[in-house]
């Protein structure tokens, strides 16, 4: 039988809130466990040149930034753990965890397991993660001053992320892949102002970086840059099934973190919102601030 390993704080996640989160425990007394899950660093491991991160030097990567961050944590002793969440019970106090490695139990639980942007799933379109192919205009669009782009998506997310680009770029095509475009009226005008393609792809090309999309009936178009706009999961089908209330695909926080459920936190690209390091950073200070008064409230010990 698997040993239970109790900590006043677990944080699930190791992108910037869940990091944050754990310094701000760590510094609070609260010796946290944060569980990485098997891929860590969250989206920003496949983020190239990170340009909007305060006092960040000339050509920051992605995976350079979440390793100084990692570097950050161990300073204070945080306990890291490779693990994979499969259960919890959360009717229960303390609140309980089963993971592939092991079962945990904790007073209070911070999520921050990000959004995984949805791919197309296309075998080379991992070749051109950072390299043309982007889940964010927001982060990724000055890249592509007056280049040509495309936007992957079919409801109101895709235009949404093409009205981000157009600040960078008029050349811009919204791809469909084969599905029909499903808008709500707030977006029925603004649809109008880009060429829409609703061919199947059947992959991408280029040398080094993004040149050209095809499609499935042997066409193709030059492309210098590819968003895809689906909404993002992130970890809602999870927090459904811990009884977390959401939103669409944003799990409901209140002004200090708290969901619905009691000592139980949500920081990061799962709460919806804006999704950037900044915002990221600032909610899971945040969280990790409320948990320890939380726990000290409740005088655990």
């Amino acid at each position: 039988m698997t040993e239970t390993t109790h900590h006043r704080l677990i944080i699930l996640g190791s992108g910037p809130a869940g990091y944050t989160a754990a310094v701000y425990a760590a510094r609070g007394n609260l010796k946290p466990a944060l569980i990485t899950g098997i891929q860590q660093g969250g989206q920003l491991m496949t983020t190239t040149e990170v340009e909007n991160w305060p006092g960040a030097h000339a050509h920051l990567q992605g995976p350079e930034l979440m390793e100084a961050m990692q570097e950050h944590v161990r300073r204070f002793e945080v306990d890291l753990v490779q693990d994979h969440i499969n259960s919890t019970d959360l009717s229960v106090r303390p609140l309980r965890l089963e993971g592939d490695g092991g079962s945990y139990t904790c007073d209070a639980l911070i999520i921050a397991t990000g959004a995984s942007a949805r791919y197309l799933g296309l075998p080379s379109e991992q070749k051109f993660l950072g390299r043309g192919v982007s889940a964010c205009a927001t982060c990724d669009g000055f890249f592509y001053n007056n280049l040509k782009v495309g936007v992957l998506g079919f409801n109101d997310y895709v235009v949404h992320e093409a009205i981000e680009l157009q600040a960078f770029t008029k050349k811009i095509t919204i791809f469909t892949n084969g599905k029909e475009l499903a808008l709500s009226d707030k977006y029925s005008d603004e649809i109008k102002e880009f060429e829409i393609n609703t061919k199947e792809i059947a992959k991408l090309e280029g040398k080094d970086y993004l040149e050209k999309i095809y499609f499935t009936d042997d066409t193709g178009e030059d492309l210098d840059g590819l968003f895809v706009a689906y909404d993002s999961p992130s970890s809602i089908d999870f927090a459904r099934k811990m009884g977390i209330m959401v939103d669409g695909n944003s799990i409901i926080v209140d002004k200090d973190q708290q969901t619905n459920i009691d000592g139980l936190f949500a920081a990061g690209d799962c709460t919806g919102g804006f999704k950037q390091i900044s915002t990221a950073v600032g909610q899971g200070a945040v969280a990790g601030k409320r948990a320890i008064e939380y726990i000290r409230s409740q005088k655990i010990k």
